[in-house]
């Protein structure tokens, strides 16, 4: 593994499935032994994103920073990413950056920019009660999903 030569299979396969690559990585010529092209260019960008999530894990940060990380996502692999969030995110800090509301509604802090200063911080049911701001952006994102 790129990130951590003594990493066993093991650890190599749990960082895949966090970050959601393990399906595609299996369907690969040689599965997990696939030599990739310079840059991942045999992959696709959401490919990419989430073997770059899987390196991270692998190297187990204690902080890990996702700047828009599943802004390349299809809806599926994004929802996956979710789901494991609370596992990615144990024993470490975890700064989320995104524009999707959704991404952040399971966050223990929410922080609310508002022309680069923060409007609040807190979590996401508080931030509804009690930030217009945070609670317009909510409406407007999910309008279509109720």
């Amino acid at each position: 593994a790129l990130t951590r030569p003594d990493a066993d299979f093991e650890e190599v396969r749990r960082a895949a499935r966090l970050a959601g690559a393990d399906e595609f990585i299996e369907r690969l010529p040689s599965g997990y032994d696939t030599i990739l092209e310079e840059n991942g260019a045999n992959l696709s960008g959401g490919q990419r994103q989430r073997l770059a999530i899987a390196r991270a894990l692998l190297k187990d940060p204690r902080i890990m920073i996702f700047d828009e990380a599943t802004s390349a996502l299809d809806p599926d692999s994004e929802s996956r990413i979710q789901e494991n969030m609370e596992a990615i995110s144990t024993g470490r800090t975890t700064i989320i950056v995104a524009h999707r509301l959704s991404t952040l509604r399971h966050a223990d802090r929410i922080m609310v920019l508002d022309a680069g200063k923060i409007a609040d911080i807190g979590p996401h049911a508080e931030l509804l009660a009690r930030c217009d701001i945070y609670r317009n952006l909510w409406d407007k994102q999910t309008r279509g999903m109720r």
